[in-house]
């Protein structure tokens, strides 16, 4: 019997290794650096991991991710104001029962997954919560959960949210609008507004440049109305976007009136960082791989993947010219370097073999922040590299 904490910080280090959790969970068994991350001599058998994950709970996951939030926010995002809200169907190949249908964005159907919903700070690209296992009837739920737990941990409420059209019905929307939060989606083009844009007078529609780096389409032209929505107090202003790249306009919905059209053009679009941020997670536990050697819980996979991609976001800040860099280039250059430990009497110190990159984290000096380990006597931990 293992401690929970070393349960989880077993789980913890591996999620730093971009080692594919499918094929290579066994290969770091007998790893002494590894064992000593999470307070063992040696890592402990491939079962441990399912049989330590099923005992936990979805509390305790919620309460990890906010103290995680409420430490790490003034480091990895202090000036956070805008967060963008996606769901992610998560495939399962086990048993469909106690599961319901959602839809599948990349295949354009509905069927039996594991609905999660992320919350990513497109600013840092930090995602900053995830909620697992999501019923349809708590999906309505999710914009107002991140409205409410965002201050209890930093302090300040959220000034502006992007999400998708399906993620947030319009009671719930009505709900949060008296709290002054920006919001601001997309709306589905019906035949009767398609048939009635094009009827509009050249003069009724504006032209703007949105001149963004990378960016293909620069010159679009849009049109403000007023509209309302069933289930929401009150009218929401709709921009119709034309020259986006598709012939059909695009129809943006927020809730200020007094934000352009070119802010709000420029805006939304940062949503889709969601889905890249879950794309470039390390490769130890995917979402997106939950049919494995290494089967875990839903909940603690997907609280590995917030806490482990964000140790990697804190790492490219302090590492110099890695601002933008992946975690798996970080764990390639940065993280996979052999040594030996050597116990001293003030100290622990791990002698690094030679790399080319040792040079930049000599300069990084990441040991004058490291805090004493519990597990080894109270010791610091120091790098020493040839």
């Amino acid at each position: 019997m293992g401690p929970a904490t070393s349960a989880l910080w077993r789980l913890f280090a591996l999620t730093r290794l971009d080692t594919a959790r499918r094929r290579h969970l066994s290969d770091c068994h007998f790893d002494e650096a590894l064992g000593l991350c999470a307070g063992l001599n040696l890592l402990p058998q491939t079962t441990f991991a399912p049989d330590s994950s099923d005992r936990t709970q979805r509390g305790p996951h919620h309460r990890l991710l906010a103290g995680w939030l409420t430490h790490w926010a003034p480091l990895l995002l202090p000036a956070a104001s805008t967060f963008c809200l996606a769901l992610h169907p998560m495939p399962y190949r086990g048993d469909p029962p106690g599961l319901d249908a959602h839809y599948l964005t990349q295949r354009g159907h509905v069927g039996t997954r594991v609905l999660t919903c992320c919350a990513h700070e497109p600013d840092s690209r930090v995602v900053c919560s995830a909620t697992a296992h999501l019923t349809r009837a708590e999906q309505s739920g999710a914009l107002r959960r991140v409205v409410e737990c965002w201050p209890a941990s930093t302090g300040h409420a959220p000034q502006g949210l992007s999400f998708d059209s399906q993620l947030v019905p319009s009671p719930a929307l009505s709900r949060v609008h008296p709290r002054r939060i920006w919001c601001g989606t997309i709306r589905r083009r019906g035949a009767a507004l398609l048939r009635r844009l094009p009827a509009l007078p050249p003069t009724a529609w504006h032209p703007a440049v949105i001149d963004l780096p990378q960016r293909r389409h620069h010159h679009v032209r849009s049109v403000d109305a007023t509209t309302t929505r069933r289930g929401y107090a009150g009218a929401r202003r709709q921009v119709a976007v034309d020259g986006l790249g598709h012939p059909p306009p695009t129809l943006f919905v927020a809730n200020p009136f007094d934000v352009s059209a070119r802010d709000l053009i420029t805006r939304y679009p940062g949503r889709t960082g969601v889905e890249d941020s879950l794309g470039i997670r390390s490769n130890c536990f995917p979402l997106d791989c939950l049919a494995s050697a290494g089967r875990l819980n839903v909940e603690v996979a997907v609280a590995l993947t917030v806490l482990a991609p964000g140790c990697y976001r804190w790492l490219a800040t302090q590492v110099y010219g890695f601002d933008n860099a992946k975690p798996t280039q970080l764990s390639r250059q940065c993280v996979e370097t052999g040594g030996q430990r050597a116990m001293q009497a003030d100290r622990m110190v791990g002698h690094c073999d030679k790399r080319a990159h040792h040079p930049i984290l000599r300069e990084a000096a990441l040991e004058k922040a490291c805090p004493p380990i519990p597990w080894v006597h109270n010791l610091p931990v120091a790098f020493a590299y040839p």
